[in-house]
């Protein structure tokens, strides 16, 4: 009677058009519960596993599945070719007061790129590349760089293998800062790691065929996993790399003992209109926290007309990728403005008015130039950009993994600067069997580069409630 009684206090003290909006919302909700749950029917508990080919040609009858070593290399040509290029770069003036709201701000930019020409020791970056080990090996046509990092070994301690999936426009140097937080033993867990480059990323080998998609380099993820001997295992991923292990979860389930991601990709239905309708003003009913509130509303301006300030990459990479590629695969200044700009703006959207972009108060230079590096040495900008057009060519509701519902047990960390919240139960439409939901004190889109402490401890919380289940 109580709650009765706030509900209706609270209705009668709305504006006419917020009444309005309620009533609205109820009728949509109670109209589309049927179909709602026709649909939930209908839905496949998982993905056929399937085979694919990427290579040159025709498949192959064998494919050698050995493991090799692998050392990341540079040479005194490949570094003189870099500064003639630089050397010759052609700068754009920039705007009064332009800040990072037109990008990368030509004037920051030279401060970088001389940074870059005469300070930047790629040779001493390249050893530090190589402190973890790397290897290749073949699947599916393509050589498939990762890294695989054991602990120290220490008795009655238990090792648990994950692999954890980087996104655009980073790569496996992103976990740098996190790997030796995930191989150090915690309260007798500790991690075994595995970090794969995506196919046309840095090291991993380009797809020479169209279609390559989150799907298959879920697949291929799947059978280095097998190849490296781990029947069961854990997942990690962000940007690009929480659609790639959610598709994992999908195709194998019984090997994903738990599925851990930074960026969730939810649903859309009536319940998350729902939501947008009742959630500024009765939360509660909705499954919304204030917190979920604070990061959600005004919704426009946070989740329609920011994204179309941030999404124009995205745009162009989805449909014309070769065209913009071939301007950044041949001038290293071009590409390190594509790349850094995101690390910009997608740290924190604030320092899109800032003259430097605030670039610097979450990374350093260093480490923002190995991961240009890695993308010019490799000359995989392009490559990496069709990724956009092979998951975003046509809708994404229509994809079979967006009909299917995952099961394993999920953890999420929801930083409080990524580009667009997905509350706990938004989740929970998609991810059946959410284990932890935790609101992020601080950092952005690139969590494991930003904040490696902060994902550290919420993967091991969550592993350990996943273990003790």
């Amino acid at each position: 009677m109580q709650r009765l009684q706030i509900l209706k206090d609270t209705f009668f003290g709305l504006s006419a058009v917020q009444q309005q909006q309620l009533l609205i919302g109820s009728a949509m909700a109670a109209g589309g519960i049927m179909a709602y749950i026709v649909y939930k029917r209908k839905k496949p508990r998982t993905i056929p596993f399937g085979d694919g080919w990427w290579g040159v040609g025709e498949k192959t009858l064998s494919e050698d599945q050995k493991i090799y070593p692998f050392q990341v290399e540079t040479s005194d040509k490949e570094i003189e070719d870099l500064y003639e290029r630089i050397d010759r770069t052609r700068y754009a003036d920039p705007l009064e007061d332009g800040r990072f709201h037109y990008g990368f701000n030509s004037t920051y930019l030279k401060k970088v790129v001389s940074y870059w020409r005469h300070e930047f020791d790629w040779k001493k970056q390249v050893a530090v590349l190589n402190k973890y080990p790397h290897f290749k090996t073949k699947i599916e046509g393509l050589d498939v760089h990762f890294i695989h990092v054991r602990p120290p070994h220490r008795e009655n301690q238990k090792v648990l293998p994950i692999m954890i999936v980087h996104g655009w426009p980073g790569s496996f140097y992103e976990f740098y800062k996190i790997l030796p937080l995930l191989t150090q033993s915690r309260d007798g867990v500790v991690f075994e790691v595995i970090c794969p480059s995506i196919p046309g990323y840095g090291f991993s080998e380009a797809s020479h065929k169209k279609g390559f998609n989150s799907l298959a380099a879920a697949r291929i993820f799947l059978k280095l996993m097998e190849r490296l001997g781990f029947s069961q295992f854990y997942l990690q991923g962000g940007d690009w790399g929480s659609l790639i292990t959610t598709n994992m979860a999908q195709m194998k389930p019984q090997c994903v003992k738990g599925l851990h991601l930074n960026v969730c990709m939810s649903n859309r239905g009536f319940k998350v209109l729902l939501s947008l309708l009742i959630g500024p003003y009765l939360p509660f009913l909705v499954g919304l926290s204030r917190e979920d509130v604070h990061r959600l509303f005004p919704f426009f301006e946070k989740n329609v007309f920011q994204m179309l300030r941030e999404s124009g990459y995205l745009h162009i990479q989805a449909t014309k990728p070769d065209t913009a590629g071939c301007g950044v695969n041949d001038s290293p200044v071009g590409l390190a403005a594509w790349i850094l700009e995101k690390f910009s703006s997608w740290a924190d959207l604030k320092n899109r008015d800032l003259e430097d972009g605030g670039l610097e108060r979450k990374f350093s230079l260093d480490d923002l130039l190995t991961n240009v590096m890695i993308y010019w040495t490799t000359g995989s900008i392009t490559s990496s950009m069709r990724f956009y057009k092979e998951n975003l060519g046509s809708n994404l509701n229509n994809r079979v993994d967006f009909k299917t519902e995952i099961f394993v047990p999920t953890g999420f960390a929801a930083f409080p600067n990524e580009l667009m919240h997905c509350p706990k139960s938004w989740a929970q439409i998609r991810y059946r069997n959410i284990q932890s939901y935790t609101f992020m004190p601080r950092g952005g889109h690139f969590a494991a580069f930003e904040e490696p402490q902060l994902l550290a401890d919420d993967l091991f919380n969550f592993v350990k409630k996943v273990e003790k289940s």
